[in-house]
């Protein structure tokens, strides 16, 4: 029998496969896709997920992505660059997921791809094909999407506006290179935003966080609303100017950016964005991957499978002032009346985003 199934392999569920296989755990990894995709979330990795990463065993210079020393900022006429606290990195999901994974089985976890798991009751794990999993510790790590029983309900304010994730990808072009360089960008406009950081073959993944209400008035097509941005736009319009518009753009809806919860059951570990979705423009979204797996490992080390209520309450704990200012931080960054003046704060004042961009870090201790 397993001593544990984690489910999902993205960055969280991996990450707690390699803690747990290497604390001496029998267990199962599951993942419903049969390869490993470039998956719509993520891409930039901080200064403290490196070192996180570090301690996993995932070598940096093997993942070969594109350092990034700074942030850019754009708001209406304005713009601000400021350095980083540390270096951080751009990478593709598919590499750094499949680099994870690998390193998950080379610690000793069972891995099983295509196993779509629909319900998690009473400590066993229900599958699509009609199995059942049973295993004394659960692991949760099914990403941004929602997982039946789990609720995970927006703030007020989300409800009558919702929000919806987009994503493009940008070809590697030397216009690209020269544009965004090594820096982490964001456009900032009337109720979203979009991020753009270079990956390592030296494309630009483009996500965008925006609320329906702006989506809609594009007749609900992200390739519409990209147009117009890009035209609103200039600097976001030259980034876009060698898009494939033959690409479909993705998209996942109502992304309960700011929720977080502490309760669950136990036995039952929720990491990632299933512990708590942070505001993406903060980047730290594989931070609380890793953070979060990390936390479930030392936690199930002393107390097993009763000690997932606990570990819950103190992660919760632990991401009320990340979230709190990130979510301060995006609210004035969709507004156009506050955003050209956070922007402008931001070129007086670079102290103060090296602040803010530490103050959103998930610390696990």
């Amino acid at each position: 029998m397993n001593d544990a199934i984690v489910v999902g392999a993205g960055p969280a569920g991996s990450a707690a496969a390699i803690g747990l296989a290497r604390a001496g755990a029998k267990l199962l990894l599951l993942e419903r896709t049969r390869e490993t995709g470039d998956a719509l979330c993520g891409g930039f990795l901080s200064w403290q997920t490196l070192a996180r990463l570090k301690a996993l065993g995932i070598d940096r210079a093997a993942l070969g992505g594109q350092a990034v020393g700074r942030v850019r900022l754009f708001a209406g006429q304005r713009q601000s660059e400021t350095a980083l606290p540390g270096e951080a990195m751009g990478v593709s999901r598919r590499r750094l997921d499949g680099a994870l994974q690998a390193a998950a089985v080379a610690a000793g976890a069972g891995f099983e791809r295509g196993v779509h798991a629909t319900a998690l009751e009473g400590g066993a794990v229900q599958t699509r094909d009609g199995a059942t999993l049973t295993a004394p510790a659960l692991f949760l790590a099914a990403g941004k999407h929602g997982f039946r029983g789990f609720a995970r309900e927006p703030a007020d304010w989300q409800r009558a506006d919702p929000v919806m994730g987009l994503r493009m990808r940008l070809p590697a072009h030397p216009s690209l290179d020269r544009l965004v360089g090594d820096a982490v960008e964001l456009h900032l406009f009337d109720r979203g935003y979009a991020g753009l950081v270079r990956q390592e073959d030296g494309s630009g993944n483009l996500c965008l966080a925006v609320h329906k209400s702006r989506l809609d008035e594009a007749a609900g097509d992200p390739a519409v609303l990209l147009r117009r941005l890009g035209s609103d736009l200039p600097h976001l319009g030259e980034r876009l100017a060698h898009a494939d518009g033959s690409r479909a753009v993705d998209a996942i809806g109502h992304v309960p950016y700011g929720w977080r919860t502490a309760n669950t059951a136990s036995g039952l570990f929720r990491l990632g964005d299933q512990a708590g979705v942070i505001p993406s423009l903060a980047g730290e979204g594989m931070g609380l991957a890793f953070a979060s797996a990390e936390t479930a490992v030392a936690a199930w080390r002393h107390g097993r499978g009763d000690a997932a209520p606990a570990f819950q309450q103190r992660l919760a704990a632990r991401m009320a002032r990340p979230f709190a200012l990130a979510n301060l931080v995006w609210r004035m960054g969709e507004n156009p009346r506050t955003s050209e003046i956070m922007t402008r704060m931001a070129s007086l004042f670079p102290s103060l985003v090296r602040m803010i961009s530490q103050a959103t870090r998930i610390d696990p201790h």
